[in-house]
């Protein structure tokens, strides 16, 4: 429990924010009349895009998505008690990450294959976080190259790395090597995903297999989605970009999917989180600790943060919701490095309770997914606006001037956990 003991005038609020958000986008008022909230844009996502690419955006591990429900559940049992007449205005919401100032405590986090979901969705997604001033993480199995997202969003490229340790880690290192030709400011180790679990919604609509093998059924969902199928000829056939240039200059989606399954998998263990520490000289995230004891870990390695996660619930649905396990973990390493949140963000308020217990940014996946399958290519853009909107509107409401004031608020949250 915390409590304010003093509130600062409004009027010392830094007003430094890179936000122009709805302001330079001229059709702000229209996309926000038809979807003035994420939940809006998923529902429209459900309509528009083809069954087997919402199916991919929406599910997760386990029996129901139980997973998925328990991360959002445990959001929103998270209460914020506001203080009152101490607001005349909606606060700034800029926040500093590694050294970088950033429009708000929010990110798009690394996402594997979302243009299945959308082709082309990766520079989508780089050029509206570069236009906002927030971090997108680049997924190692994305559709662009690292070099050509780093191309679009220079500023707030980061770049999402999966184990590949074979031939002493030959291809993760020169992955490694290229993030850091192209000035990307920070790489992200990701830590769990031990094995790969079944996905059943995936597999039903045919890609939870060995590659991508279009039937009857999938054609008919794209013949009616006629703006995805647009998008498709346009950007081409899905690929994992970064990928192919170990599978191949000619390698199909299967082969590289099929490269991909042979050369990587597994978690980094911590002596090669201790590798990528000397090789990688500028900022390292690991991403997926639930752990206090593995935050300190990772701290004593040299890691400079790390996202509390439980890989959006897309693993096993066994997993505590990560909101639950954040207070501990930054107890316990949070004045040595940066910790953010990641799994179930669905709204602006999310991103203030993640704040407010202790995290530097809350970053958002799913949201992005139904963003552009509701919208293509203006999605990205309009869930920002729409997560920002409602973070400065949750900081004000609860009586903080500056992002910092919210964690000084009242907050009950009974599913803390306690190690």
């Amino acid at each position: 429990m915390h409590d304010i003991t003093a509130i600062k005038p409004a009027e010392t609020a830094p007003q430094t924010s890179h936000y122009v958000g709805k302001s330079a986008n001229p059709r702000y008022a229209e996309l926000y009349r038809h979807y003035p909230t994420i939940d809006y844009l998923r529902r429209a996502a459900r309509r528009k895009l083809p069954h087997f690419a919402f199916e991919y955006s929406d599910g997760g591990s386990g029996k129901d998505d139980a997973g998925i429900k328990r991360n959002w559940a445990a959001l929103d049992e998270v209460e914020l008690i506001p203080r009152y007449g101490v607001m005349p205005s909606l606060p700034p919401c800029d926040v500093e990450l590694f050294g970088r100032r950033y429009a708000a405590p929010i990110g798009i986090a690394p996402m594997g294959g979302p243009a299945i979901v959308w082709p082309g969705a990766d520079k989508h997604l780089a050029r509206a976080a570069q236009q906002a001033r927030v971090p997108y993480v680049l997924g190692l199995a994305g559709g662009a190259t690292i070099e050509e997202i780093a191309e679009i969003a220079p500023d707030v490229c980061w770049f999402q790395l999966y184990r590949a340790a074979k031939n002493d880690h030959a291809i993760g290192f020169d992955l490694v090597r290229r993030a850091a030709a192209t000035d990307c400011n920070a790489l992200v180790l990701t830590l769990d995903v031990p094995v790969r679990t079944t996905r059943a919604r995936e597999v039903v609509v045919g890609l939870g297999g060995s590659g991508f093998h279009p039937d009857a059924a999938m054609l008919t969902q794209m013949l009616l989605s006629p703006r995805w199928t647009y998008a498709l000829l346009k950007n081409g056939i899905p690929r994992f970009a970064t990928l192919r240039a170990y599978a191949g200059d000619n390698a199909s989606i299967n082969d590289v999917i099929a490269f991909a399954r042979r050369e990587m998998g597994g978690a980094f263990t911590w002596e090669e989180v201790a590798k990528y520490r000397d090789r990688w000289k500028k900022t390292l995230i690991v991403k997926g600790i639930l752990h206090p004891q593995d935050a300190e870990k990772a701290v004593a390695l040299g890691v400079d943060g790390l996202f509390v996660s439980n890989h959006g619930g897309r693993q096993i649905e066994a997993l505590p919701g990560p909101i639950d396990a954040l207070p501990a973990i930054v107890k316990q390493v949070g004045s040595r490095a940066t910790v953010m949140y990641d799994s179930g963000v669905r709204s602006g308020t999310d991103v203030v309770r993640a704040y407010a217990l202790g995290a530097a940014a809350a970053f958002a996946g799913k949201a992005f997914l139904w963003g552009l399958g509701a919208l293509g290519e203006e999605g990205p853009g309009h869930v920002i606006d729409i997560l920002i909107e409602e973070t400065r509107s949750a900081f004000g409401q609860i009586g903080a001037h500056r992002p910092e004031d919210a964690r000084s608020v009242v907050i009950r949250h009974n599913g803390a956990l306690h190690f």
